[in-house]
């Protein structure tokens, strides 16, 4: 009896799990589908502010435009110059502020 319990525990506890790492893969399928192609137009470290002109944001229903974003951090705009080709997140922020969370020169 007690080797039927546990075979049956296993299969549940196998069975409740899947939908979790199915979930887990397809939030890692959706990282990469959420990056906006771009290219940097202008970096203001002091306002903690970069320009972008870039394609449709998916993400947050955004078309192709150039526009002013915040960035999650400060340290972010040491990696970008105006002129570098890059992918981007971004996100909604309270009050409609839109707000470049990862940045990474596109290859």
């Amino acid at each position: 009896m007690k080797r039927l319990f546990a075979v049956m525990f296993t299969a549940i506890l196998a069975v409740a799990a899947t939908p979790v790492l199915a979930d887990n893969d397809h939030k890692h399928d959706g990282m990469a589908a959420s990056m906006a192609d771009g290219e940097i137009r202008k970096v203001d470290k002091k306002a903690g502010t970069v320009t972008i002109k870039h394609g449709p944001i998916q993400a947050i229903d955004m078309p192709a435009m150039t526009m002013v974003f915040q960035v999650k951090e400060v340290a972010m705009l040491d990696r970008v110059k105006a002129g570098d080709k890059v992918k981007f997140q971004a996100e909604m922020r309270s009050g409609g502020k839109v707000t470049v969370t990862r940045i990474e020169a596109a290859k």
